[in-house]
């Protein structure tokens, strides 16, 4: 009897594992990695897409756009999250590799300055975020801008960056320090978009970049303007889209040349009302004008 036993469990076992072999092997997985800053909504699209297609299930994963770009690279994904466009150096890496990258847009997004919210600033220039942050600039603490911080011992500037892999610290630098200037010394550099946040809201000497989608109301966001004559400008999505914002940037996706099957679906979904307005939800601007409202 124990061994009739044993042989029907057995049968059983065996039956059972190769039906989740079966189902695991019948489920479609996309690989995609890259920017923190795009990182939450792609996870929203990916859970969403789920319910969508049962059978594709997509594996999220931030790391920076250099980390995603490289995973590429090398082909060990499907999708490449970034919030910069490529270098020539990492396309011409990619053709040694016989990778054609692909670059998708996606969404927009605003580069927010944020301060902690005891700081009397209402406005930044580009000149003074360069002038702050630039590995030649001049300004180190808030007296020069003509405020006092309650709080900040010394009234010290507290710089706080990310760190360089990420397409948030590129687009940083190329568009407010100068594409060949370089970040002063002793940045504190995050590796996440939150942790910018986080640290600003603890931190009343600090400033922070991060995109708008992390906006807080346990920080203060500082309208930015080109230059003295100019008028400030308010992050939102709106000033992203039409370039208002002097610090807006479009987001976007890379694939190894023209997407196919179950990735091209999960893209063009992506694209589509029902992922732009995802899109809208979590922060940032779609790629079109679109009514959310019954989406």
């Amino acid at each position: 009897m124990k061994l009739l036993q044993l042989a029907i469990a057995a049968t059983i076992t065996t039956g059972l594992i190769g039906w989740i072999a079966t189902d695991v092997a019948a489920r479609t997985m996309i690989q995609n990695k890259g920017s923190d800053t795009l990182v939450n909504v792609a996870q929203a699209w990916a859970e969403a897409y789920q319910k969508v297609k049962p059978d594709v299930a997509v594996a999220v994963t931030g790391g920076g756009s250099g980390t995603g770009i490289a995973a590429m690279i090398n082909g060990t994904v499907d999708l490449a999250n970034s919030s910069r466009a490529m270098k020539e150096k990492e396309i011409a890496e990619a053709n040694k590799n016989n990778i054609k990258p692909m670059e998708h847009l996606v969404g927009y997004d605003a580069l927010a300055i944020f301060v902690h919210k005891s700081n009397p600033m209402t406005s930044i220039t580009l000149a003074q975020l360069a002038d702050m942050y630039g590995d030649d600039g001049k300004t180190e603490n808030w007296s020069q801008l003509g405020v006092k911080v309650p709080g900040c011992q010394g009234n010290k500037i507290v710089l706080i960056s990310r760190q360089n892999n990420s397409g948030t610290y590129i687009y940083f630098q190329e568009a407010v320090l100068g594409e060949k200037r370089d970040f002063r010394l002793g940045t504190k550099d995050l590796h996440g978009s939150k942790d910018v946040i986080d640290l600003v809201e603890k931190t009343p000497c600090a400033v922070g970049y991060s995109g708008l989608a992390y906006d807080s109301p346990h920080v203060k966001k500082l309208p930015v303007a080109k230059d003295d004559k100019a008028t400030p400008v308010e992050a939102t999505m709106a000033n992203a889209v039409s370039k208002l914002y002097p610090i807006a940037r479009p987001l976007f996706m890379y694939t190894n040349g023209e997407p196919q099957g179950d990735v091209k679906a999960y893209l063009d979904w992506i694209k589509s009302d029902i992922g732009q307005c995802i899109t809208e939800e979590k922060g940032y601007a779609p790629i079109r004008p679109i009514n959310c409202a019954k989406k």
